[in-house]
């Protein structure tokens, strides 16, 4: 590990972790720790290459406090996944983070492999993305929304996704052979367990972490925790927020680093539908400093195929477009809809600094160049400006 003292903090996929996790972290107070940073991963990654990234991510932060402070570190480790991208994918990794779904990741790893160049074999992927998911079509309308693509004609999806892969435009595009669309069946698969980690990381920030960190504050109280999250890990520390016991307030900030959640998550109003709210509303005011949102136009993780598989409506003539403001990511274009949000470019958040509280939206395109590309350290130099423990 590149700091020091780092402690890691780890959670099974309903948000439950060994004892004694939260006395580790308020004993760093009573050793005269005073600013804990807690780093969450993405949902690719497997237990140890999380630490790797926590310890890449962490490198720069000591040449970057101000003389005095005194800085903790931890890593939030939680069960996503890690695929491989060779020809042909050994999706049975899903099986060490789903094991209860072994039979099914067997089968869809069988039509991957095959391809079989026919409609009914597209029929069974779409059958089985479904029971990975726990999605009952039949009950989709009494449920919470899913993507359409889980419940949608699969032929119609997968050629969907390989035109999006392919950068190619619908037109014409369905008269070529089946066959070709598992390239994007693939992708349908990887969209699949990603929405089944999206619910995972919800549920390990609210119950798990959320829950932690009030007990932390409960034995120091002085302690400043500043939550930090990469892509669904934004998401994991971001409802950890609306895990925190009633009066809690240990959070001094948040940053959000390519976050893998609607930008109108702490909306009060959608823009597009008033009588709603974003999931996290308001709760950016549980937070004593600074809620900051990095984002990157370069990020077509988000910028293309989050919204592309976020899509609630049965509107499969334009699932393509991105430019729907609806399904738009947070790590794509910063927080909206709140009014008062801050926008700053990288530099003049480098060059000033970021605002002491409320939201903020840092372009970082200059740094950030893919989803993946986050141990960078201006990213650090944010985290630490959000902190108010620089230089």
């Amino acid at each position: 590990m590149s700091v020091e003292p780092y402690r890691e903090i780890t959670f099974d996929k309903d948000g439950d972790g060994p004892p004694g996790q939260a006395s580790a972290l308020a004993a760093l107070a009573r050793q005269g720790v005073g600013d804990l940073v807690l780093f969450a991963h993405g949902w690719n990654n497997s237990p140890s290459g999380a630490t790797r990234l926590c310890s890449d991510f962490f490198a720069p932060f000591p040449g970057l406090l101000a003389p005095g402070t005194e800085m903790g570190y931890a890593g939030v480790i939680w069960p996503s996944m890690m695929f491989t991208d060779e020809p042909v994918p050994d999706f049975r990794a899903l099986v060490t983070v789903l094991p209860e779904k072994e039979p099914v990741i067997g089968r869809l790893t069988e039509l991957l492999d095959a391809a079989p160049a026919e409609e009914a074999a597209f029929a069974e992927f779409g059958a089985l993305l479904r029971e990975l998911t726990d999605v009952d079509a039949e009950s989709v309308a009494v449920r919470e929304p899913v993507p359409e693509f889980l419940v949608g004609d699969p032929v119609q999806v997968c050629a969907l996704f390989t035109a999006a892969l392919e950068d190619s435009p619908e037109e014409g595009f369905f008269g070529e052979g089946l066959k070709k669309y598992w390239k994007g069946a693939k992708e349908a698969l990887r969209q699949a367990t990603y929405y089944v980690m999206k619910k995972r990381a919800g549920q390990v920030g609210e119950h798990g972490l959320g829950p932690l960190l009030g007990e932390v504050a409960r034995s120091a109280p002085g302690l400043r925790v500043h939550l930090v999250g990469h892509s669904m890990g934004a998401r994991l520390v971001a409802y950890a927020l609306r895990g925190l016991p009633a009066g809690a307030r240990p959070v001094a900030s948040v940053t959000l680093l390519q976050g893998a959640f609607s930008h109108y998550a702490f909306a009060a109003r959608l823009p597009h539908d008033p009588g709603r709210s974003g999931s996290l509303r308001d709760l950016q005011n549980r937070v004593r400093g600074p809620v900051v949102a990095c984002y990157s136009r370069h990020d077509t993780a988000l910028g293309v195929m989050y919204p592309l598989a976020s899509r609630l409506a049965n509107d499969s003539e334009s699932l393509l477009g991105t430019d729907d403001p609806r399904w738009g990511a947070i790590g794509h274009d910063g927080v909206q809809a709140v009014p008062g949000t801050a926008g700053l470019s990288i530099a003049e958040a480098l060059r000033a600094g970021v605002p002491g509280v409320g939201c903020v939206s840092v372009d970082a395109a200059e740094v950030v160049r893919s989803h993946s590309d986050i141990c960078r350290p201006e990213l650090a130099e944010v985290v630490v400006s959000a902190s108010r423990t620089g230089r």
